[in-house]
């Protein structure tokens, strides 16, 4: 089993992206939210399911696709560590991988 700890930009990422939806429908952004939620929740039994990040190339720099978004994510000794909310066809900005 592994922790699962939100960075604080990974946190901040998601509320944008959940007011962004917002503006159109409220009930969008609350779905969207909770299945964030459950897909960042399956690290603790599975940290190792999400794809290695293409422009990483680094197995310990991981991503799980939800829709139009890429949930990024570090394994670090036991623990899954949120890095960012990132959407997927803008480039990934590879600082905030560090």
């Amino acid at each position: 089993m592994a922790e699962v700890r939100w960075t604080p930009q990974a946190a901040d990422n998601l509320e944008a992206v959940t007011e962004f939806i917002a503006k159109d429908s409220p009930h969008y952004a609350s779905l969207f939210a909770i299945n964030v939620l459950r897909a960042v929740e399956r690290l603790v039994d599975f940290p190792e399911s999400g794809r290695i990040v293409p422009e990483k190339n680094d197995p310990q720099i991981r991503e799980i696709i939800l829709g139009n978004y890429r949930i990024v994510y570090r394994l670090r000794q036991g623990t899954a560590e949120l890095l960012t909310i990132h959407h997927a066809t803008r480039p990934l900005d590879m600082s905030k991988l560090s």
